[in-house]
């Protein structure tokens, strides 16, 4: 079996694809690619053994179809750096050797039969369906998956919850401290149905998904997943369990609002962070006028610093404990230029919200404040 593809669509179709591979698994064979040369179209696959990433690209020239396996690792590194050119692929299943040529020169490596390579099964039972832009998914994955928990007793925490109801689908993701909820109104159904991603191919996902906007087809089961964008498809095991009710602990009558440059503070907060205490990380806010004021101190090691910046506030003077990496982990995943942030009273939870929407979204995200110690 001979084949010939291009250079460096193969190399970025396998660089996206090893991203699934781990480096120890369950079977030899699941550190390989497995190939599928089907009537001049390559199909290519990667998997460890809950994600599988199917994608495909076309052939230059083939000669037959076939299948085999081969290491990751060992082609990558052998097509690494190669400059825009053809390679081809010289098949010998007899042998289990696949030599590859290029334009300076030859090398061959060992290959192993297909036939052991673990087969996703496709979704065939209770499917829900849920179609949306591209850009508009990777949009909510960047912004959620911060926000996941790393919680063996809840597993349910540790991925990004996608609650799909009559009004708009809900991606929402937290780990009890902060929490992010993305609303999609151009995303409904009258038939409410929801699922748990994994943070693994959320984070795959992030990565693969084009911003071109296309669309992108999510069929869903109670336990299983399978995602198709452009030219590939993410299969993938779902976390099973119920997700809290997230809705409850959003406040509604946090009425003191502060509006404020996001740049301006994520560039404040990065100074004072590095002077608060290790194991709290304690940031005090108080806002007062027209006059935010962020401290920090770590009595421990004789450290205090404080900055004020200018802001609009409507609201009574507060002073109000927030965790400082968090609050700076919130603001990077805003992209807009001010941010409303709204308190109740310091034992509260504080919500931050953007000065304008994404088209046809609602975000919000919360962050739990931390005892005082006045």
């Amino acid at each position: 079996m001979r084949f010939t593809v291009s250079s460096t669509a193969l190399s970025s179709k396998l660089n996206a694809l090893a991203k699934v591979i781990n480096s120890k698994n369950s079977l030899p064979i699941l550190a390989d690619f497995l190939f599928d040369i089907q009537d001049n179209v390559l199909y290519l696959t990667a998997s460890d053994s809950e994600n599988v990433i199917n994608t495909q690209m076309e052939l230059t020239e083939s000669d037959a179809n076939g299948r085999f396996a081969i290491n990751n690792h060992d082609l990558l590194e052998a097509i690494k750096g190669f400059s825009e050119q053809p390679i081809t692929f010289d098949v010998n299943l007899q042998d289990n050797i696949a030599k590859i040529s290029y334009q300076n020169g030859l090398f061959s490596l060992p290959v192993e039969n297909a036939d052991e390579y673990p087969q996703s099964q496709p979704i065939t039972e209770g499917i829900n369906t849920i179609v949306m832009p591209s850009n508009v998914l990777a949009d909510n994955i960047n912004r959620s998956l911060f926000a996941t928990a790393q919680d063996e007793l809840r597993p349910v925490m540790n991925g990004i919850y996608f609650d799909l109801t009559p009004e708009h689908l809900a991606v929402v993701a937290s780990d009890g401290h902060k929490l992010v909820r993305n609303k999609v109104f151009t995303v409904q159904s009258e038939q409410p149905a929801s699922f748990i991603l994994p943070k693994k191919p959320a984070g795959l996902l992030k990565n693969l998904l084009q911003k071109d906007g296309g669309d992108v087809e999510i069929k869903f089961n109670e336990r299983n997943a399978e995602i198709n964008y452009g030219d590939g498809r993410l299969s993938c095991r779902l976390i099973e369990g119920r997700y809290p009710n997230y809705n409850s602990v959003i406040p509604q009558n946090n009425t003191n609002t502060l509006t404020v440059d996001r740049l301006a503070l994520l560039a404040a907060l990065r100074r004072v962070q590095p002077f608060a205490n290790d194991s709290s990380n304690l940031i005090r806010f108080h806002v007062e006028g027209s006059t935010l004021q962020l401290d920090a101190e770590d009595f421990d090691f004789s450290k205090t610093a404080t900055e004020r910046m200018i802001c609009d506030y409507n609201g009574q003077p507060m002073s109000i404990g927030f965790k400082g990496s968090a609050f700076i982990e919130i603001l990077t995943n805003f992209d807009c230029e001010e941010v409303i942030i709204q308190l109740a009273d310091p034992s509260r939870a504080g919500l931050v919200i953007p000065s304008e929407q994404p088209e046809g979204q609602d975000v919000l995200m919360l962050m739990m404040p931390m005892l005082l110690n006045d």
